[in-house]
Parts: structure tokens; sequence; C-alpha cells
């Protein structure tokens, strides 16, 4: 369960392309030039990380001082407000009343209601809710109790609060409704298949947990890169789609708002790097775009 989060944390709902370009060791990138007055800022995130390992890059809380607008993947704001999740309530279920045992085998079923069942969460609640919204609720990650005794810490929450005591607004390149109907373009029965592999390998994420938060506080995009790519699960045909067609939406509106004031972004590290990455994108665009690398 925790390697599908995890991924999902590096999209920010968000994973590398196949082909990646070898990138210096940084979570901090400064974004100039291209008739930019000043330069705005670009940070890599995991979307939830245990508090332990927990960081903020050298310089990171000095470069976020000097922009005036914070951009996430989703304004916290807009993900708070219950009059606003309200309306998008409905995306998170499946259609045509399709419900889990109707995708998965009996054993398969077993499987996840069990889970869910020792984590406290009655199996029939969750019945008709997508798969992949399945996969992070399922994860000790998003146990509200962890957040309660500190045990997990959100970098865009970070943010946000940094955010609030220096009194500039939090924005999102994209809504609440577009990150769910992302996942509309998966099949139903894909997704189940990816929550199923997330649990029977349990033992195997451990390790491999492990490995990916060392090379994210090693802040070694590139290795991180290939850890992910190197995964071979039911997710892999829809990275294209869940990542390279995001990054491009996002290239246009960095661009307008950079040029009207500094800007912080902060999104899902796996956006960050290979040849459709938000990096690469911007540089096409005139952009230069270095690590901030402070000792």
């Amino acid at each position: 369960m925790k390697k599908i989060f995890l991924l999902l944390s590096l999209l920010g709902s968000n994973l590398f392309t196949y082909a990646q370009d070898s990138l210096s060791n940084a979570l901090l990138w400064k974004i100039s030039g291209n008739g930019l007055e000043k330069p705005s800022y670009l940070f890599g995130t995991i979307h939830m990380i245990p508090t332990e390992d927990y960081f903020l890059p050298k310089g990171t809380e000095e470069c976020f001082r000097q922009t005036r607008n914070l951009y996430l993947e989703i304004a916290m704001d807009e993900m708070m407000d219950m009059s606003n999740l309200a309306g998008v309530m409905d995306q998170m279920f499946m259609a045509n009343d399709t419900s889990l045992a109707d995708l998965l085998t009996k054993t398969e079923y077993d499987l996840v209601s069990a889970h869910f069942e020792k984590m406290g969460l009655p199996m029939m609640f969750f019945e008709r809710m997508k798969p992949m919204f399945l996969s992070a609720f399922g994860s000790p990650e998003m146990n509200p109790q962890n957040f309660k005794e500190g045990h997990i810490k959100s970098y865009e929450m970070e943010f946000n609060e940094m955010a609030k005591k220096q009194s500039i607004p939090v924005k999102g390149l994209e809504t609440v409704a577009f990150q769910l109907s992302v996942f509309d373009s998966i099949p139903y029965k894909a997704q189940a298949q990816m929550l199923v592999e997330s649990l029977k390998s349990n033992d195997e994420e451990s390790s491999g947990l492990k490995e990916m938060i060392k090379s994210y506080i090693a802040q070694d995009l590139n290795k991180l890169a290939e850890s992910i790519s190197s995964e071979e699960t039911a997710l892999n045909p829809y990275l294209d789609m869940m990542l390279n067609n995001r990054n491009k939406k996002w290239i246009p509106i960095m661009a307008e708002v950079m040029k009207e004031e500094p800007c912080f972004f902060a999104v899902g590290a796996g956006h960050l790097g290979g040849k459709e990455g938000v990096i690469s994108l911007l540089r096409k665009e005139n952009f230069v775009v270095e690590p901030v690398l402070k000792k």
C-alpha cells in the first residue's frame, strides 16, 4: 500500500518520465530569465512523509520570503472548503452502481476488505469508491491520528503555513475537480488491480519505501526516477497521462504569473525531471532553471 501511495505522492496525486535527463541533486530550483524582473522558485515535494524524515534544504525559507505567491498543485483552501468539495464528492465514486466486488475475485476482495476492517474502516462505506482513492485512504500515512500525533508531515501544509505567516496568497495550478477527473481516465479494473498489487507487496514495500525516502532526502531526482520507472505496476500504462499532460498545462500558467510577481511553486517531485518534466519544459520556453545549492 505504501509504495502505490508514495508513487502518487511523488506525482502529487503525482512520477518521472521514462527518459530522464541528468539533474543536479536538488529539490529547490531558481527560475529566472525570459523577461522576469525577479526570480521565482520551484520545489519538489512528497505529499506525505514521516516527521523524522521531513526537512527543508538550506535556503528554502530564504527563497520563499522573496516571493509574493505560493502555488501548490491545488490550493489548500479549496481542498478544505467543504462547500466546494460537496460539489465534487460524486466524482470519488464509481459510476453505474459499480462496486469493488464487481472488479475483483472473491479472494482479492476478501484481502482488501480484511485490510480496511483491520484499520477500523468498514468496507460497507467504501464499496463504490474509486479504487485509486482506496489506495490512498488505506495507507497508514492518511490516518488522521498520525497527523494528530505528529507522526506524519505534509510539505503542502507546511508551505501553506509559511504563506500565512508571510501573508501571501496560496493558489492552485489545478482544481480539485480536475485532479479527480484524471482518475476517471484510468479504467476501474486497472485501479482495482493497483489496489490489490499494493496490498500483496507489503513485505517488499518497507525496504523500497525506505530507499525512496532516502533518495528524496539526498535530493537525488535521478535515483528517484530510476526507482519509479523500474516499478512494474498496473499504473505504468497511465503515467504519461497522469504526468506529462499535466506538466504541459502548468507551463503557460507558470509563465504568466511569474511575469507579474515572483512565485514559489511546490509540486510533487516526480513532476520536475525528464524531457517532459517541468524543469525541461520551462527551459524550452527560454527560462533559466538552475538548482539552489546552499552549503
